[in-house]
């Protein structure tokens, strides 16, 4: 057996028995899926709750000396279930009463909500038949939280020597000294992404509750189409604008040893899903066709005016040290030969946007500055774009026709994208314009 798949599977695929026998058909399917990452268990239903919020409400209430003990039943009740109604023989009251305990005596954040995963882990290694590997003796965290992927491929190469089949939990590892520390949530994607590099995997899949990436956001537009293949960069793209399947950080640890990634859907095991794959410096569709549509509401445009600004040296450092000084970043920065804006999120000004305006007019001396609030920003993306010709032109006739006024206009330098701005309230009319443009 050489080939080696990565299975992880999410808080919806695992969040009852009914599920863990979905991910089971899903697992015994492929006699590659040799290693399985699960995340806790995540709502049956609208109204439940989410093992790892349980958790954290646990960690609150026994740091402010609250009872924890009912909320604590819950879950529980839970895991309990899970166990019997999958007819998985586990001590589980000893797991129960020992996390119970530590959380009591003071357990921190990171060790308290990294036991939802530990105990699905459990369960799930049961069910399987599967060897169970606690993350925390394989994923090493420096003393500073940053990831150790030295120690970890190290670590990860000595514990599976010989395990052909194995189950380890996602968004925790541990630091050198033992102290349990979690990923950022959503997490359990970067554990199986770590995995699947220190494996020298073929294939990483990541099972959820969507069939991959659409084009477009569903809530905006109707029935999008599906994407079949994405790159590394224009997943981030989407990404950073709004679109998410996959948590950010999980490419990262495989981006550069080109292992792809399959988003595929619990529920419809039949789908293709998308396959997300490396950068290959060509793409390989010239025709016009954009690989999908996202985009973000709420940012404030700064634009200031400025005779001969492209000869005044140093000009955006003074800018942008200006919003260092107040801890701001900016999201977009496009220029011309006498202007240059500044794209930030709303959230990020809060209440420093006067103090930071009275600062560039002191030490950038300008003509004039414009601040356009309520702006929406829409990123089309696709590979293929820097040699297709019309992309823009179709991006703008789809907007005029529509008869939404554009603000803004900027092109990355990687040709990937185009990033218009638009009105808060015409972000919607606008992303299906653009959409309506590229659907044939």
């Amino acid at each position: 057996m050489n080939n080696i798949v990565i299975a992880k599977f999410g808080g919806s695929s695992l969040a009852s028995s009914e599920q863990f026998r979905k991910v089971k058909d899903i697992v015994f399917g492929n006699e590659n899926r040799r290693y399985v990452v699960p995340s806790a268990p995540g709502k049956r239903f609208s109204k439940d709750y989410k093992i790892t919020d349980l958790l954290y409400l646990c960690h609150q209430h026994a740091k402010n000396d609250i009872p924890f003990e009912d909320v604590f039943k819950l879950i529980e009740e839970r895991y309990t279930s899970l166990a019997k109604e999958l007819d998985v023989e586990i001590d589980l009251k000893k797991h129960l009463d020992e996390i119970k305990t530590k959380i009591a005596d003071g357990a921190s954040a990171d060790y308290t909500a990294s036991r939802g995963e530990y105990l699905n882990g459990l369960i799930l290694a049961g069910y399987l038949g599967y060897t169970f590997v606690d993350a925390a003796e394989v994923i090493r965290f420096k003393t500073n939280g940053a990831l150790d992927l030295e120690a970890t491929q190290k670590l990860v190469e000595e514990r599976m020597n010989g395990i052909e089949r194995a189950v380890v939990p996602g968004f925790y590892g541990a630091t050198p000294n033992g102290t349990i520390k979690t990923f950022s949530r959503g997490g359990s994607d970067v554990t199986g992404a770590i995995l699947a590099r220190c494996l020298h995997a073929d294939l990483y899949e990541n099972w959820t509750d969507v069939s991959g990436f659409l084009m477009a956001d569903p809530n905006i537009v109707e029935n999008p189409k599906p994407i079949e293949i994405v790159t590394y960069k224009e997943l981030r793209e989407l990404s950073y604008m709004g679109a998410r399947v996959l948590h950010e950080e999980s490419i990262f640890p495989i981006r550069d040893v080109c292992i792809p990634i399959n988003i595929r859907n619990t529920n419809r095991p039949e789908d293709k899903g998308t396959l997300i794959v490396a950068d290959d410096g060509e793409s390989q569709n010239y025709s016009g066709a954009i690989t999908g549509i996202a985009g973000k509401k709420d940012f404030v445009v700064i634009t200031i005016q400025k005779m001969l600004l492209n000869s005044e040296q140093g000009f955006c450092r003074k800018l942008l040290s200006i919003l260092e000084s107040h801890d701001v970043s900016f999201e977009n920065m496009p220029s011309g030969i006498d202007s240059v804006s500044l794209v930030i999120e709303d959230t990020q000004l809060e209440d420093k946007l006067e103090d930071i305006l009275e600062e560039i007019k002191k030490h950038c001396n300008p003509d004039s500055i414009e601040v356009s609030p309520n702006m929406a920003l829409i990123a089309t993306v696709g590979k293929g774009m820097a040699r297709a010709k019309g992309v823009a032109s179709k991006v703008f006739k789809g907007l005029a026709e529509a008869d939404v006024n554009i603000r803004m206009i900027n092109q990355g330098s990687s040709e990937i994208n185009i990033i218009i701005g638009v009105e808060n309230d015409e972000f919607e009319k606008a992303f299906k314009a653009i959409y309506k443009a590229f659907e044939n």
